[in-house]
């Protein structure tokens, strides 16, 4: 029996899976996917929220601000890209004033540092593409950027070399409370795809699935609601566009339409907020991207469209209360929610890891470890070397020398750390979180065979059996001598 079994291997999952590998105690990860970043964690807007929307005293106001806090020093002992690069929100009339205000005022209530309320011209100063007709700005210095992939990737390796084992693959069919003789719950009995599993504590953060197994084990139920955001990534010659993440006033399902630059020097525009039915839907719709570009357009002007390589989008896991749902279920000992994860999750999952961690180590009584490894060195980058490095580093390991993604230059060595560093990747999707390779403007035109090869190589497979993202999303089907 594990004393913790973690449902979800998204940031929170793994952020809870990374402070929990601090103690003593035998703790299990299971994602129905092939890898971990599956889910919400894999498209959302990335960005480090400041922590000036949600409602004073909720508990998305205090994480947002602690894990705000908590992410420099995170960025620094894990290897991931993140930037403190700030935020504004514009607004465009004398009449929305006030709205800015009470803005301002609610985000210096919840803690946030250093925020101020800007006039016309100094927001044009700063941002010099924000529409003209903008009449003053609240602006947040302590909001940044983060690579969602290497944040999730960097916790769930973090927390893999600390003892935490993953079952990926792993689906949970069913939650049965294991009782004892005085009929009081003593732990929980996991019905998987891949057996049965048991713990004495479960927490269920489990995304836009999270209701699904909370409601089968309390008698007392909540609902998620999938929000679908459809985005526009522009290519990196767009990316010094505009410096700042930029936000219109929040409206009725959340911050609205942004425009960010990213930590690897791209332009975002999105998301949209659609409430759909499907926990899968995360299809884009021709209208919703016309209303992502439309009003981005509105905030900041002259954005290069043309230059736009991807779309995609991304499933928020909205809870009616409009709140995170983090503690023990009342009617369920031992059943921890980690529910109702959305914006701003990304920025909160280092205070959120934290606070289901602490829970569980003061009901368990759990030692810390004298042996914790609190750091992680990511994957070695030439193109961030000087020419002196990265020549040594080819003489040492010539496949660093072998460009495969030409957009995005990526090599050889690159793919093959991805693949055989701790939980590896294992698929093209998994190699690109990792590495970035098929995420240029060609969109992994030129790169995907190559780095099938790799895959193939490294994992002793079959070019027939390396998949995109996992289950039954095979590339290579077939050969032209099978249908002549």
């Amino acid at each position: 029996m594990y004393d913790v079994i973690i449902i979800g291997a998204g940031v929170s999952g793994a952020a809870t899976a990374r402070e929990l590998s601090r103690y003593k105690a035998r703790v299990c990860v299971l994602e129905k996917e092939e890898d971990v970043c599956c889910g919400t964690s894999k498209a959302n807007s990335a960005i480090v929220h400041a922590g000036y929307d949600a409602a004073t005293g909720s508990l998305k106001a205090k994480l947002n601000v602690r894990g705000n806090e908590r992410m420099p020093f995170l960025a620094k002992e894990l290897d991931f890209a993140y930037k403190q690069s700030g935020s504004l929100v514009i607004c465009r009339s004398v009449d929305e004033l006030p709205d800015l205000q009470a803005l301002y005022e609610r985000g210096v209530a919840n803690g946030v540092k250093n925020l101020c309320i800007l006039n016309k011209e100094e927001v044009l100063e700063m941002e010099p593409n924000i529409t003209d007709d903008v009449y003053a700005a609240l602006y947040a210095p302590t909001a940044g950027i983060v690579c969602p992939f290497e944040l999730n990737i960097a916790l769930a390796e973090n927390a893999y070399i600390n003892g935490v084992e993953f079952k990926f693959d792993t689906e949970v069919k069913d939650i049965n409370k294991l009782k004892s003789g005085s009929d009081e719950c003593e732990g929980y009995e996991l019905h998987t795809s891949k057996g049965v599993f048991k713990a004495k504590y479960v927490v269920n953060a489990a995304g836009v699935y999270a209701d699904k197994f909370h409601n089968m084990v309390s008698k007392e139920k909540i609902r998620i609601i999938p929000r679908r955001g459809d985005y526009c990534l522009l290519d990196r010659e767009a990316g010094g566009h505009v410096n700042r993440t930029i936000f219109s006033l929040p409206g009725k399902f959340g911050k609205g339409i942004l425009v960010t630059p990213t930590v690897h020097g791209n332009l975002l525009l999105g998301p949209t907020a659609v409430e759909v039915e499907d926990k899968e839907g995360t299809n884009t719709t021709a209208w919703e991207l016309s209303q992502v570009l439309e009003k981005a357009g509105m905030s900041v002007k002259n954005i290069p469209v043309k230059q736009v390589i991807t779309s995609f989008a991304g499933l928020r896991a909205h809870e009616e209360c409009d709140d995170f749902l983090i503690g023990e279920v009342e009617d369920s000992k031992g059943f921890i929610d980690c529910a109702g994860i959305e914006s701003p999750g990304i920025a909160s999952c280092p205070a959120i890891g934290e606070m289901v961690a602490g829970l569980i180590k003061d009901k368990m009584g759990l030692e810390e470890k004298d042996d914790f490894i609190p750091t992680r060195k990511g994957i070695t980058k030439p193109g961030a070397l000087s020419i002196e490095e990265r020549n040594a580093l080819i003489r040492e390991n010539p496949a660093y020398g072998n460009i495969i993604c030409r957009c995005e230059m990526i090599t050889e060595g690159e793919i093959i750390d991805a693949i055989r560093r701790p939980l590896g990747a294992k698929s093209l999707d998994g190699v690109k979180r990792r590495t970035r390779a098929g995420m240029g403007r060609c969109q992994s035109g030129f790169c995907a065979p190559r780095t099938m090869e790799i895959l193939a190589r490294e994992c002793n497979k079959s070019m027939f059996d390396i998949t995109k993202s996992g289950g039954d999303s095979k590339i290579v089907v077939g050969t032209n001598k099978d249908v002549l």
